[in-house]
């Protein structure tokens, strides 16, 4: 069997990712957590047009917070946007258009964020891809690469300034439990050996979302970092996996299910009082390795898979 079979096969053994074990696990959660105001706070939201983006978007702005939605296609920005604000009665959402595959495009949007607005409190790194076949930017970084991983490091980094100097920083990234089938692999970042598989790509990604997160959190104390898997989601994603989607989409969590625990991460005193840098599922904290798995990296590996991100995004940097 193939290692993206054997994956797939596996992750279907994973009830607790369903919708039924989000419904078991919402007995536990504590309602106060999630019944505040965030009036006057400000949260970015990347790939907020639709699916767990458009749901976190949405929850926070029934909540009164500012919105800004990172998204790449601007017809379907505007109708989610006009989507929120009916929903919600809330218009200070605001639609940034940007291609997270352009590498040196996402620096110019942080920089030109930087100077447009004077706060952000919360970062939500939610855009993803799952291309099938390994296409290049126009830097020559493989496109999955640039848009899960790099770009979710250079906006953080260059917006680390306004956080900074906002009220409650947070960042949040969102992962994915396929992560748990991979190891950190710092010696092809752009895929360029073997067979190209999106879909164990993609995993690869979301595992170094998951070290990414933790090596940031100890950079900037003054943050509070978090990472999180959303369960097996309903969204384009999920979709492009079809031997997964077609046996696992009677059991497939709503993007509002998926969406719950970016949304206690970002608003809840109770998640800003958790260790920065952990992996939550559920409003829990969890491993970031299955038991006795083989997928553990030393740190030293760490540091130089944080070394080789800086240096790929300083090549992109605009001068």
């Amino acid at each position: 069997m193939s290692l993206y079979r054997s994956s797939i096969w596996f992750l279907k053994g994973l009830s607790e990712y369903t919708r039924s074990s989000f419904e078991s696990a919402a007995k536990r959660f504590v309602e106060k957590d999630l019944d505040v105001s965030v009036a006057g706070r400000s949260f970015m939201i990347t790939g907020a047009s639709s699916g767990i983006g458009k749901a976190v978007a949405t929850a926070i702005a029934k909540r009164g917070g500012t919105i800004h939605m990172v998204c790449r296609n601007k017809d379907k920005a505007e109708e989610a946007r006009a989507e929120i604000v009916k929903e919600t009665g809330n218009k200070e959402i605001y639609i940034h258009i940007l291609d997270f595959t352009e590498t040196r495009k996402v620096w110019e949007f942080a920089e030109a964020f930087k100077k447009k607005f004077r706060s952000l409190n919360v970062l939500i790194n939610n855009a993803g891809s799952m291309l099938t076949q390994r296409e290049v930017n126009t830097e020559g970084l493989e496109k999955n690469f640039a848009c899960n991983t790099l770009a979710p490091y250079i906006l953080t980094k260059s917006l680390v300034p306004l956080l900074e100097k906002s009220g409650d920083p947070r960042v949040i990234m969102v992962s994915s439990g396929i992560m748990l089938v991979k190891k950190l692999r710092i010696g092809d970042l752009q895929s360029q050996r073997g067979r190209f598989d999106g879909t164990m790509v993609y995993a690869q990604h979301k595992r170094q979302l998951v070290v990414m997160t933790e090596q940031l959190a100890k950079a900037h104390a003054n943050i509070h970092f978090s990472v999180m898997h959303p369960g097996w989601v309903d969204t384009p994603a999920a979709e492009a996996m079809p031997d997964f989607y077609q046996s696992m989409k009677n059991k497939l969590r709503t993007p509002e299910q998926g969406a719950d625990t970016v949304v206690w991460l970002a608003v809840s005193e109770a998640s800003a009082a958790k260790p920065s840098g952990r992996f939550f599922q559920d409003r829990k904290m969890i491993p970031t390795h299955l038991p006795l798995a083989w997928t553990h990296s030393s740190l030293e590996q760490k540091e130089r898979f944080m070394t080789l991100l800086e240096e790929l995004a300083k090549a992109s940097q605009p001068h």
